[in-house]
């Protein structure tokens, strides 16, 4: 799974370009049965039982159909391909550069629809999977691994005093118990 958080002004909202369920059944997310769900602030009132795919979210419901949410599946879903024949931290690296990917998806009327005169100003740089924008944007990409023995690889690359040139990257690795 990989994503990142945007701050605006006084509040925040998520942003995952696309996260992978795994390969059990239909109502399993993992091997061992556990079940990933999505849940939100807008759509449904009950959480969603996710079945194994690759889905994506913005700052809309699931799957939102923007050209930055399936620009940031594909190249998730490239960075996924390749990561059988890469070391944990190069695929890192690679998910974190997925995540700051600054190339507009424009022409998008779903995004201009949806944003009205709010994004008009700052389309070019909203319409990316990572939005710097002044006063609102990406502050925080979250990068979670987990092999099939339940290693967990957490990485988090959090931006410091709203500075866009300083950023820290932390890293915890733990095993999920049974």
């Amino acid at each position: 799974m990989a994503g990142h958080q945007h701050t605006w002004q006084a509040g925040s909202a998520h942003q995952l370009p696309a996260a992978t369920a795994g390969l059990a059944g239909p109502r399993a997310s993992t091997a061992k049965g556990d079940v990933i769900c999505y849940y939100g602030n807008r759509g449904e009132p009950d959480p969603i039982v996710l079945t194994p795919g690759t889905y994506g979210l913005s700052n809309a419901l699931l799957e939102t159909p923007w050209r930055k949410l399936c620009f940031g599946k594909q190249l998730f879903l490239e960075a996924v391909e390749r990561s059988q024949a890469l070391p944990k931290d190069v695929l890192i690296a690679d998910l974190l550069d997925v995540l700051n990917n600054e190339e507009a998806q424009l022409p998008d009327p779903a995004i201009e629809d949806q944003g009205g005169e709010y994004v008009q100003p700052m389309l070019s740089k909203y319409a990316a999977v990572c939005v710097r924008c002044p006063g609102y944007g990406t502050r925080t990409n979250t990068i979670i691994l987990v092999d099939a023995d339940g290693h967990v690889t957490f990485t988090e690359r959090s931006m410091m005093d709203k500075d866009l040139s300083r950023w820290e990257t932390r890293t915890y690795e733990f095993t999920l118990q049974n």
